[in-house]
């Protein structure tokens, strides 16, 4: 059965297609782009359930392509690219992906965290019309939407399910690592300054609707003060 469509954007065809292998066996439709102009037309075309996207592309890189996506899609983004700095990695995340792979990688791993970015995607967007407050923020689960001020702001996938989960926990102490594990998986293998770089990000688009505050040698409180 079908499971939906993930696009792949590598303008390595040997790449894509290897990706395409493991990624059709699953169940999914492929669609493949070897360009940032197809990647985004494809979105628009297609509504894929998921990108998986390469940084070095032929007309503009991967972070752009990024970039443009999450000024008007939460779609789930995976970066795979043979770019592997610390500021690459960063940057990619403050842009909206949901994760990042390097070159040369492991096709059973890249299924596993393609997989596992959908479980919490869908996971996380039930029927309910549930409304969380805290301070002059409003977290809509239902409508996974975010009301700062009564105002709609734009919130990648990420975001908004560790803003959902701070905001059930008002006034608790969290982990980083509860944060992973909540957020992205117990099965998610990655660089835990993950979590700080969402939360800045987070705290750029609420303001002092409501604070963050860190918590020093542990993690992140979400104060529920009103």
């Amino acid at each position: 059965m079908e499971r939906g469509t993930i696009l792949v954007v590598d303008d390595e065809a040997n790449i894509a297609d290897l990706v395409e292998l493991y990624i059709a066996r699953e169940g999914y439709r492929v669609l493949k782009a070897n360009c940032g102009a197809g990647a985004l037309a494809a979105v628009d075309r297609d509504r894929p359930r998921l990108v998986i996207l390469d940084v070095g592309l032929p007309d503009f890189d991967g972070l752009e392509v990024c970039r443009r996506l999450r000024a008007h899609s939460p779609i789930p983004i995976i970066f795979l690219t043979a770019r592997d700095s610390e500021v690459d990695r960063v940057l990619g995340l403050e842009l909206g992906a949901d994760d990042y792979i390097t070159k040369p990688f492991s096709p059973a791993e890249l299924v596993a965290r393609v997989k596992a970015v959908l479980r919490r995607t869908d996971g996380a967007g039930g029927s309910t019309a549930e409304l969380l407050q805290v301070g002059e923020v409003i977290v809509d689960i239902g409508r996974r939407e975010v009301r700062v001020r009564d105002a709609v702001v734009a919130f990648t996938t990420k975001e908004f399910e560790l803003l959902h989960f701070l905001a059930e926990r008002p006034g608790r102490a969290l982990s980083r690592q509860q944060l992973l594990d909540g957020i992205w998986g117990y099965d998610w293998f990655g660089d835990p300054r993950t979590v700080d770089v969402h939360i800045a990000q987070i705290r750029k688009k609420i303001n002092t609707a409501v604070e963050i505050a860190t918590v020093r040698g542990i993690g992140y409180r979400l104060e529920h003060r009103r």
